[in-house]
């Protein structure tokens, strides 16, 4: 991408409060020339000038999909208020936003963008009155009524009124049994509809020099129309278009068939009242799948496929469809009323649903039934959903409920095995894992980031280990950070699981290697890292009965090693668990849906394929309903969640030592070691407190010790874990606080956060002049593109409201809970609607491990020890103690 077309850059995001923001994205497809800078200037005011911008003077551009179904949302408030609009009343008129269905239909076809997991109706809603109020404040500035300045601004919404061609049934009149009149709207009855009158009395309102303009405006739409319809331009030469008219079958047909053209050229169409969804009934070929299973499990299970032609839902008899397929194409009296028949459409649609029928004759596999029922069809032409409609079958469609609604699934209960009580929505997320195990089904578990995806996972193993104890061993892959969280976590929830670490942290690589079938069935879980699986071939060859995914994000690339080898896993259910929002990312997707459903989105290239027809029709509703079924995601901003979750959730977030870190913390303990032979009383002390800030310093980077002002991410185990959580924070468009007690760490930490946010954070320490402190606050909780906050523990540990985010990460520990929490309610306090998640980092095998280990389990021990200054305690120890605290479990530190 050349330097001018990056400028012009842009992609719109949308917040977690609701927010439209434009910002700009290397990534994104540039804007067409020319409208970069008046957008970006549009949505500097905010979003509803913006959006303003996008529906008034964008409509006739080829915008990027996001850009595209943000102008829709515009462009459908211009032609509501455009029907609204009374002539030259000086009021603007009030615009309602579509109703709760409309809306709805545009969140399901939205394209993937940041933000995509806030839309909703309220924030579409919402959006609409930013529209109205901006519209209203132009027009006020402009000192113009809205006509005036329509006319004067965005020229392709100058009408004063909408014109409508009506079509009505008349029964009455067998020769003639239509009938046409042209009407516009000129202005709202009581109770917001729109009055009708004949378009003949315009010729009389807008007579006369001053409102001859008005009246050529109201026309433009029909003179539109009569250039691509010459029957309309005849009706005009004739002044018919301005009477009621008698048409035949012929004029009814002829009108529907140039119903495009009409309604683009701004004319609102209206069908009889008879007719349902605005429109003849049609023929419909239609086709039932899965009214039972045939046989097999997950994507290979074999469902039936009935199919039949019917009209309104009742099905026609072989001699009626003959008989439709033999008449003439157009309009047809049929089952008393009028049905519209295209013969050739027709036949073509019943050849290719009997020809399905035919390669279904033992089963269709459940993948191919469900690209056809959501009509993702990839590299196939979707049905043609206006003569055709395919619909689950009895059992499909109770599965389909389970998938959609897990609250109506049965309950299931691990019992005392777990030691823990499921909150409602992981009790619900343990009964979607069950019943898609039990259909042999893979799973994408989606939930925020501190909703228990570890332990809904767990709660799964129990369940199927109690109710089939013999099914084999299962398997989870994880991010070597996050090891120690799920081993601990298995302790502490279900001590009853067997559980195999299969890392060399754990056991010796001798031992890796000899592991055998025998060896892995002794245990109900082996856990292990996506690097040690490809070197592990004992893995790679075992069957498993889960196969599980962390951090599921690390399969994203497609090509990569690791990725290559957990798609050759054997497992009778794969799950990924993710807490970023896949669906929003096309590539991440299909990567993540080609582990665990494979062949339900096709290879790569035939979905590449199928994403870019996407993109250009902006109809992304039938891949979302294809995988809607396998993800289950819900979010801490669902009021539901908050409702049920704790204010604060606090995680211990467990690093490794990098190579470098091992070799300086050996180092030091052993310098330690050999000076404590040497140094008593105060002389001890002092060397104590030096050698335990040295280890600390260590534990967070070898930079911070050595001094060097090198600060390389991938020389800290810290920095790697810090980024994988600020990835999904910057995902979900959240921001996070992160405390340290070191003021030197401050900008590191910052510098290597802007680069994984792609933006600039804020920092203050002891420095920071008290007077800036204020404004550094304000600027924290007022601007959403300000994404995190680095704070010295002494400087920003209290006195400060930072509400704005909801993380808070203790980059290292201070060893006094006190100190911790009063930091912590940084963010947890008054004025905070959101749950507060918070990370404590600890370095595993080494001094931090243990003190943590001292805060949680011997609560008296930290009284006496820790708080209080800690340290001055700590130096107290025996020289034997005192190394048994700081000494380095080499197994436990390295990756």
């Amino acid at each position: 991408m050349n330097t001018a077309t990056a400028m012009r850059a842009l992609t719109l995001s949308l917040s977690p409060a609701g927010h439209l923001s434009c910002l700009p994205d290397p990534d994104a497809a540039a804007l067409p020339e020319g409208l970069h800078e008046p957008i970006a200037a549009a949505f500097a005011a905010g979003a509803g000038p913006g959006l303003l911008q996008l529906g008034g003077a964008c409509v006739t551009a080829a915008l990027p999909p996001v850009w595209a179904y943000w102008r829709d949302l515009a462009t459908r408030y211009f032609t509501a208020l455009c029907t609204a609009q009374q002539g030259d009343a000086p009021d603007l008129p009030r615009v309602p936003a579509p109703d709760a269905t409309a809306l709805q239909a545009l969140v399901l076809n939205a394209p993937p963008m940041t933000g995509a997991e806030y839309l909703s109706a309220d924030a579409l809603a919402a959006l609409w009155g930013e529209i109205e109020a901006a519209l209203h404040a132009a027009c006020a500035a402009a000192g113009l009524p809205l006509g005036e300045y329509l006319k004067a601004q965005y020229p392709a919404w100058n009408l004063v009124g909408r014109v409508h061609f009506n079509l009505a049934e008349n029964r009455k009149d067998p020769e003639a049994p239509f009938a046409f009149l042209a009407t516009y709207t000129t202005r709202l009855s009581a109770h917001g509809k729109a009055q009708h009158v004949p378009l003949a009395q315009a010729l009389k309102e807008f007579s006369g020099t001053r409102q001859k303009a008005q009246l050529l405006s109201l026309l433009l739409p029909v003179q539109c129309a009569a250039a691509d319809c010459a029957w309309i331009a005849e009706m005009v030469q004739a002044g018919e278009i301005y009477h009621p008219l008698r048409w035949e079958v012929a004029d009814a047909l002829r009108f529907l068939q140039d119903l495009p053209r009409m309604e683009a050229a701004g004319i609102v169409v209206r069908m009889p009242a008879q007719w349902r969804s605005g429109r003849p009934a049609r023929p419909m070929v239609r086709a039932a799948l899965g009214s039972q299973i045939a046989g097999g499990v997950g994507l290979d299970a074999m469902l039936d496929f009935r199919m039949d032609v019917s009209l309104d839902g009742e099905p026609l008899t072989p001699d009626e469809v003959r008989k439709l397929l033999g008449s003439a194409d157009g309009l047809q009296w049929i089952r008393g009323q009028w049905v519209q028949v295209d013969a050739r459409r027709l036949s073509g649609l019943l050849e290719r649903f009997r020809q399905l029928e035919q390669e279904a004759e033992g089963g269709m596999p459940l993948a191919q039934a469900m690209r056809l029922l959501s009509g993702a069809t990839l590299g196939q032409d979707a049905p043609d959903p206006d003569w055709s409609a395919i619909s689950a079958g009895p059992w499909l469609a109770e599965a389909l409920r389970g998938l959609r609604d897990p609250a109506a699934l049965a309950a299931i209960d691990p019992g005392p095995l777990l030691h823990a009580q499921l909150r409602p929505y992981q009790q619900e997320g343990l009964r979607w894992l069950h019943f898609l195990t039990r259909l042999g089904l893979g799973a994408c578990l989606a939930d925020d980031m501190g909703l228990g995806k570890t332990i809904q996972v767990l709660a799964l193993l129990l369940v199927l280990k109690k109710t089939a104890p013999h099914a084999g061993p299962s398997l989870l892959v994880a991010p070597a950070s996050l090891l120690a969280n799920w081993q601990q976590e298995a302790e502490r929830f279900a001590p009853s699981l067997r559980c195999l670490l299969a890392h060399p942290s754990a056991m010796a690589r001798a031992e890796l290697q000899a592991l055998d079938a025998d060896a892995l069935a002794a245990h109900d879980l082996v856990i292990t890292t996506y690097g040690q699986l490809s070197r592990t071939p004992a893995l790679a060859a075992q069957r498993w009965r889960l196969a599980v995914i962390d951090e599921a994000q690390a399969i994203k690339n497609p090509a990569a090693q690791q990725t290559r080898a957990v798609k050759k896993l054997q497992a009778g259910t794969r799950i990924a668990l993710t807490g970023t929002p896949v669906e929003n990312r096309l590539s991440d997707l299909w990567s993540i849906f080609d582990f665990t459903h494979p062949g339900l989105l096709g290879s790569e290239r035939v979905f590449a394929h199928f994403a870019k027809r996407l993109g250009e029709t902006g109809q992304y509703a039938p891949l979302r309903s294809l995988v809607a079924p396998y993800i289950l995601r819900r979010l801490k901003s669902d009021k539901r969640i908050i409702a049920d979750l704790p204010d604060k959730t606090e995680v211990s977030a467990w690093c490794s030592l990098s190579a470098v870190q091992v070799t300086h913390y050996q180092q030091a303990v052993k310098a330690l070691e050999q000076a404590l032979d040497k140094s008593e009383g105060m002389e001890r002390k002092g060397l104590v407190l030096s050698f335990l800030m040295r280890l600390k310093q260590i534990c967070n980077h070898p930079s911070q010790w050595l001094g060097d002002g090198a600060w390389a991410p991938e020389a800290s185990g810290k920095f790697a874990r810090l980024r994988e959580i600020a990835e999904t924070v910057a995902a979900r468009q959240e921001k996070m606080l992160v405390f340290t007690q070191f003021q030197e760490t401050t900008a590191p930490l910052a510098a290597f956060l802007g680069g994984v946010f792609g933006r600039e954070g804020l920092v203050l320490h002891g420095g920071t002049p008290v007077a800036r402190r204020r404004e550094l606050v304000k600027r924290f909780q007022q601007d959403e593109q300000l994404p995190f906050f680095v704070l010295s523990i002494k400087a920003g540990g209290s006195g400060l409201n930072l509400t704005a985010a909801s993380h808070v990460v203790h980059f290292d520990r201070w060893w006094n809970p006190a100190v911790e929490n009063q930091a912590t309610d940084r963010a947890y306090r008054i004025g905070q609607h959101r749950n507060v998640l918070v990370h404590k980092f600890i370095t595993r095998g080494t001094i931090e491990e243990r003190i943590d280990a001292l805060i949680q389990a011997k609560q008296q021990l930290v009284q006496d020890v820790v708080e209080g200054g800690g340290e001055i305690n700590l130096t107290e120890m025996s020289d034997a103690a005192l190394m048994d605290l700081v000494k380095l479990d080499i197994n436990a530190a390295g990756v």
